[in-house]
């Protein structure tokens, strides 16, 4: 890669019409207004714009199960009183509600954060940004925290058809346990989460949680508590990726940017402005490795607008301008109408000797890291998605779903306004509590459910995710690291929901 890097940039208009209930923090609308702010600051026009294929369902399966996806294609608000234990089963309740077009925004998500990567396997692009992916807590076989389809793992299968080794970094403030669960068990891809951890969903990444078999060490924990500002996140974040890009030399790199770890998010705990969030991106864009940007998490959605506009900024090479352009949603970004953010003055409980030993220790297990391997690739798969079917727009004032289109989302009763539906106050949290897990099930359900979304992936890759050393499981699992990290009960699949466990600890 030399020169300006070139930039494939995904968005459907559709996307900002789903609506995932009343009083729901999971707004789609926030991937519309960034994509506003992109028109109005004229950066647009320096990417390729498509509008991406849908993905099908014979795609998910890839990863998830014939029926998980069957559900999901067939389930409506009209029908879903008639399926009342589907419903509980594939988990689809108040944190992962049924709405209209559920279906069709897994599509168009999926078809992203897909089509992306086949664009770079084909080298016809640097970088990909898909703002409207990142759903890292989707499961082989139900939906989690928000997620329905884990379009992050379909896109990593696809970079693996090409790539010998695929890294995924997550700065979410939630971990990113889906995607963690699906390749627990293989070298060919490293998932580093950095993650609040501590009575806050989804409860598991702990620092000793390494992998499994072939994949002990490929899997890597950042666990921090609240308050972290951004010079304590970045001096962590740099020394761990450099590291991590010395011992692992991936081929491809998936960039997970949730935007609920900055300062003031509705379901947020962390302090990190915009500038020191998109730091992480700029670091990692620095080692010139073809690059899958997706979004994530974000509740309060004046700022996730911001900070990813500010990011696909980043990644053009240009420090945008503080004073944001006059856009469709001006009035959501009152009263400073600037881009960057202030951060509070909320203590940070992440003393600089607790960082340390986290960073010691994540560095001790990547020295374990034998040598990357040369292994030439012979038969390529064929591409997921077509990519005669991803049309380029052309419109840029249709772009943002048009005035039509805007016009029918404020007369719609159900759509909060700013001042009332994004607001920095925490919702309330629900009665279900978190489950002491007294005899360790909840840890055994995790590792259980780990080495089944591993065994789906597996059998996407074939051969080249074969376990080589059952013996090599990681039972180690108290001892190290007590001080650094404190043990929550993780895994029950009994406790809260995303909603429900946030601030568990405040």
């Amino acid at each position: 890669m030399s020169g300006k890097p070139k930039i494939s940039y995904f968005y459907d208009p559709d996307v900002g019409n789903f609506y995932y209930g009343q009083g729901h923090p999971m707004k789609p609308h926030r991937v519309r207004m960034t994509h506003n702010l992109l028109l109005h600051y004229g950066i647009y026009k320096e990417m390729e714009v498509f509008r991406p294929a849908l993905a099908s369902a014979e795609d998910m399966t890839k990863f998830h199960s014939d029926e998980y996806i069957e559900f999901l294609r067939l389930i409506t608000p009209d029908n879903q009183h008639e399926h009342m234990r589907q419903l509980k089963r594939f988990n689809c309740a108040e944190d992962c509600p049924v709405f209209d077009g559920l279906f069709n925004f897994c599509q168009i998500y999926t078809g992203g954060s897909v089509g992306g990567a086949v664009r770079l396997n084909h080298k016809q692009t640097d970088t990909v940004v898909n703002w409207a992916g990142g759903l890292h807590h989707a499961k082989k076989n139900e939906a989690s925290g928000f997620c329905y389809v884990n379009d992050i793992v379909l896109a990593i299968l696809e970079l693996l058809k090409v790539h010998q080794r695929v890294l995924y970094i997550d700065i979410d403030i939630h971990h990113g346990d889906g995607v963690e669960e699906a390749f627990y068990t293989t070298d060919r891809v490293m998932t580093v989460s950095f993650h609040k951890f501590g009575e806050y969903f989804p409860g598991t990444g702990h620092l000793q949680d390494v992998g499994q078999h072939r994949g002990k060490y490929y899997s890597v924990n950042v666990p921090l508590k609240d308050g972290i500002d951004d010079e304590a996140y970045v001096a962590l974040f740099k020394p761990v990726m450099a590291k991590v890009m010395e011992m692992y030399q991936p081929d491809a790199v998936v960039f997970q940017s949730g935007a609920d770890s900055l300062t003031g998010d509705r379901l947020g705990c962390f302090n990190l402005s915009i500038r020191g969030h998109g730091e992480c991106l700029k670091y990692m864009q620095t080692f010139n490795v073809p690059l899958l940007v997706l979004g994530g998490g974000g509740y309060t959605i004046r700022n996730v607008a911001r900070c990813w506009t500010y990011e696909t900024g980043c990644l053009l090479g240009h420090d945008l301008e503080n004073k944001l352009p006059v856009n469709d949603y001006s009035e959501y970004f009152g009263p400073t109408h600037e881009l960057q953010i202030q951060p509070s003055n909320m203590e940070n409980q992440n003393t600089p000797e607790y960082l340390q030993g986290i960073l010691n220790k994540i560095l001790e297990n990547l020295s374990k890291i034998p040598p990357k391997p040369s292994v030439p690739f012979h038969d390529v798969p064929p591409d997921a998605i077509d990519q005669d079917a991803m049309r380029v727009k052309e419109d840029p004032d249709a772009k943002g779903g048009g005035a039509e289109a805007e016009a029918a989302r404020r007369s719609d009763p159900r759509e909060l306004e700013p001042e009332d539906g994004d607001v920095d106050e925490k919702p309330s949290r629900h009665d279900a509590s978190m489950r002491e897990d007294v005899d360790g099930d909840g840890e055994k359900k995790v590792k259980e459910e780990k080495v089944e979304g591993a065994d789906a992936v597996k059998a996407e890759l074939g051969d080249a995710a074969d376990v080589e050393d059952p013996d090599a499981m990681d039972a180690e699992k108290g001892g190290e690291g007590d001080d650094a990290v404190a043990d929550d009960g993780e895994g029950d699949a009994g406790g809260p929901g995303i909603m429900a466990s946030d601030h568990g600890d405040q």
